[in-house]
């Protein structure tokens, strides 16, 4: 056991400061007035910095030289969550972009036996397709955007939301009842690289599609006679929505706007590939070579291929760019992600009972430590047990 004192708590639904945030285990035991913490309990003393909810991912294609899609192997989730403790976050959901059922079946089970061990650090399985719409698949690989299988399906729904936990799809392109069926086996499903007019979005979203994969990007957008996917999620209140806030896939004004439409609906992602927390020049994903220049990373055709943001950054730029509080744009990071997709009983705030997930940070947004399933792992040197 052992306890955080002198730094500002963020704990999802107030600021606190002069408290300790007391950890036993893999979980928070307390929170409590520095005066009131036994003079026996070891001490962190973090003054100057703050301490918030670890970060959730919903959306990792690779980080860290790495692609999931590449080398669908423990190893590379081991290098993602490495990469991703260095900007604040501490679970996530790596994503298989558009891929063969092979390929799919791999991914399941190695996020099946990685989570035996880690539960609150791989959440899930993301499946990114590959049931989308061919005229909205960006960088995906055509070759292996198709219609949805039923075998392939059942197999996802038997895998269950303990292995997958999200999957986004063209609702356009997939039946009501194949949705109703991935649902029913407790499995998030997105609407995302759809071509979907305003009707066809509103029926996906009542056969249980519950919210929209990086909003504004690869989808029907918001025109005056035509909502599209857009315009439909934006005005079903209860919809939730990831946004990459990397200033290259949605301008900032439309971020602010979205903010204010979406509320506690809106979330961030990254969507990030290999050149996110590594220094590398290209690499492939969906069978092409994308090239990272000038914080983008783009295709020869000129084609957006994930991003190098990590999920500090889009923190940050949410409170410079976009007008949103701190407090608000770490949420965005950690509990309305969680909520999305149902594990905010464990993560996504500091309470007791919470598992101990936390981001340490300092004033001007850095990430000088992390703390996952209770183990602190300090980027500073003098941030040390006492």
């Amino acid at each position: 056991m052992y306890a955080f004192t002198g730094c500002v708590l963020y704990t999802s639904t107030e600021i606190l400061t002069n408290h300790a945030l007391v950890i036993s285990g893999d979980r928070i035991l307390d929170i409590l007035p520095e005066a009131q913490l036994s003079p026996d309990c070891s001490q962190v003393a973090l003054p100057g910095y703050a301490i918030a909810p670890g970060f959730l991912d919903l959306q990792l294609n690779g980080c860290g030289g790495v692609m999931f899609n590449d080398a669908i192997v423990p190893e590379t989730l081991d290098i993602m969550q490495a990469t991703n403790r260095r900007s604040g976050t501490t679970s996530f959901l790596p994503t298989l972009i558009t891929a063969p059922d092979a390929d799919m079946h791999a991914a399941i089970a190695v996020v099946r036996d990685y989570r035996q061990q880690h539960p609150h650090r791989v959440l899930g399985l993301h499946l990114e397709g590959p049931y989308l719409n061919p005229k909205r698949k960006g960088i995906h690989n055509g070759a292996h955007v198709r219609q949805p299988d039923p075998e392939m399906v059942a197999a996802i729904a038997a895998a269950g939301s303990d292995t997958v936990k999200l999957i986004t799809l063209a609702p356009e392109q997939v039946p009501a009842a194949m949705i109703q069926q991935l649902v029913a086996a407790g499995v998030r499903v997105s609407a995302g690289h759809t071509d979907a007019n305003f009707e066809a979005a509103i029926a996906g979203f009542r056969s249980g599609i519950s919210m929209v994969t990086h909003l504004f990007n690869a989808m029907s957008p918001w025109q005056s006679r035509s909502p599209g996917m857009v315009g439909a999620a934006l005005g079903q209140a209860e919809i939730y929505a990831g946004i990459i806030a990397d200033g290259h896939h949605v301008h900032f004004e439309s971020i602010r706007l979205a903010k204010q439409l979406k509320g506690d609906r809106l979330f961030l992602v990254t969507d990030a590939t290999p050149p996110a927390g590594a220094n590398i020049e290209s690499f492939m994903i969906g069978g092409q070579r994308v090239f990272y220049r000038d914080g983008q990373c783009v295709s020869a055709a000129g084609t957006l291929g994930g991003s190098a943001l990590t999920m500090i950054e889009a923190i940050a730029n949410c409170v410079l760019h976009a007008g949103i509080p701190l407090d608000e744009a770490l949420r965005m990071a950690s509990l309305y992600p969680a909520r999305a997709i149902g594990v905010d009983a464990d993560l996504g705030h500091l309470s007791p009972g919470a598992i101990a997930n936390l981001a340490i940070l300092t004033a001007d947004l850095q990430v000088v430590g992390t703390v996952t399933s209770g183990q602190y792992t300090p980027q500073l040197s003098s941030t040390t047990l006492q």
